[in-house]
């Protein structure tokens, strides 16, 4: 990298410090231009920056310099930290741009470090997956790919591959005596065998991770005036959803985020569901509402105990794994004798009192961290998950390849070790560096 770039590296907006970083050839040196003189890597010094062009203040503070390679990207990097103000970053930015730097693009800092080699793709993934969590689990789960749990794991996969594809092409091309096919499946078989078992395996432990990085999404569906919106207030503990006696007041879809022991989850409020209406805005949402029911992972269908009718539609929305709450509890009135579909819970809440709402929300947690658990890293990703798909599917050629024709049993290695390379970027990187990153941060 020729450039020198330079971005806040903390929160924007009004503060008491914030922290503004440089990477590049030039780092040093435009630091030293703007507090008059030049100071010592990795020691904190106070300093106060001058712009260049007038002489006149922008502000005082604390400056550190790393040096390369022994810093965040692997270049030069300097950071200061001043105050908070608009005004300040302004007038750094502009004395920055004046002196030959410019501005950081999305992830670049974290980009640059990918390119020389401090962290990998998936350290780099795990970076951005610790800087949007918002859970705990989610916290501790980013934490341990950014240590590098992953990758290590993902390149001791690698590891026996290519172990085995050396003595496996070996008994290809220079074999001894005897039956050639025989040898090597008596070589290569075990290895190829165990080891798509144990991506296997891991594959089934990974949908839990999954869901704990990606959260899960949960519709309230049901006719009008059945209390969805009261019931997504209650959950959500402040008023994110107007409530009214009138009918129809829930027209677009209103969101809430909830934490599900350890896994966020969005849940949404949706228009009342009834037939016959003539008013078109009122057509679009009850169309938005089936559609963001048909695409949740789960649905609560809402109902009124004290209904002149059961809203057939809401029961035929729900699927195995859902529930349906008769909501009002407090009111006593008796639940309707209906057969409630198969595989969904049945549960009476309140609004007003609370009822219910910690069965329900205990219910919930339950649902949605179920599943097997990995002891150790997990694919968190799609890009991971499409990996070791692929490297399992190549390995399974593999073994049917192995007894008729080794040759394309080394090459299903091969594309197999490269698939599971893809995960840490080893190959590849390029073809995926563009998704990733563009969900960074500019300072980052």
């Amino acid at each position: 990298m020729t450039d020198t770039i330079f971005a806040r590296a903390s929160g924007a907006g009004r503060a008491g410090v914030a922290v503004y970083r440089l990477s590049g050839p030039g780092a040093f040196s435009l630091v030293s231009i703007l507090v008059g003189k030049r100071i010592k890597c990795r020691t904190p010094i106070r300093v106060r920056l001058r712009d260049p062009g007038d002489g006149g203040p922008i502000d005082h503070g604390l400056a550190i310099l790393f040096k390369a390679p022994k810093s965040y990207t692997g270049e030069d990097v300097a950071e200061l930290h001043l105050h908070g103000a608009v005004s300040v970053e302004a007038g750094l930015f502009a004395a920055l741009t004046g002196l030959g730097a410019r501005p950081a693009e999305a992830g670049e800092f974290t980009l640059r470090a990918l390119k020389n080699g401090k962290l990998d793709l998936a350290q780099a993934e795990a970076l951005a997956d610790l800087i949007d969590s918002e859970t705990t689990l989610q916290r501790k789960q980013a934490l341990g790919q950014l240590d590098g749990r992953l990758s290590a794991l993902a390149e001791s996969w690698r590891a026996k591959l290519l172990a085995v594809m050396a003595p496996l092409e070996a008994d290809i091309d220079f074999p001894d005596e005897g039956d050639v096919p025989a040898a090597v499946a008596a070589r290569a078989g075990p290895v190829i065998a165990d080891l798509k078992s144990e991506l296997t395996l891991y594959l089934e432990q990974s949908g839990r991770a999954r869901t704990i990085r990606e959260g899960v999404s949960i519709a309230v569906v049901g006719p009008p005036n059945a209390g969805k919106s009261s019931l997504v207030n209650a959950l959500a503990g402040s008023e994110v959803a107007i409530v009214s006696d009138i009918a129809g007041t829930t027209r677009d879809i209103v969101e809430a985020r909830l934490d599900l022991a350890g896994v966020v989850a969005v849940i949404a409020d949706t228009a009342g569901l009834h037939e016959g209406t003539g008013d078109v805005i009122e057509a679009e949402g009850m169309r938005r509402a089936r559609a963001r029911a048909e695409a949740a992972d789960i649905r609560l269908g809402v109902l009124n105990p004290s209904a002149a009718y059961v809203s057939r539609e809401t029961l035929a929305l729900l699927r195995p794994g859902d529930f349906l709450l008769w909501t009002r509890a407090d009111l006593g009135a008796a639940i309707p004798q209906i057969v409630s579909p198969r595989g969904v819970e049945v549960l009476s809440v309140s609004s007003a009192t609370g009822e219910g709402l910690p069965l329900l929300l205990d219910v919930l947690a339950k649902k949605v961290t179920a599943g097997p658990q990995a002891g150790g890293p997990a694919l968190t990703r799609a890009r991971h998950v499409k990996a070791v798909e692929d490297a399992i599917a190549a390995l399974a050629r593999a073994e049917v390849n192995l007894g008729a024709a080794p040759e394309l049993a080394a090459e299903d290695a091969r594309l197999a070790a490269r698939a599971l390379a893809s995960i840490t970027g080893a190959v590849g990187v390029e073809d995926v560096l563009g998704e990733i990153f563009s969900s960074f941060c500019i300072g980052k």
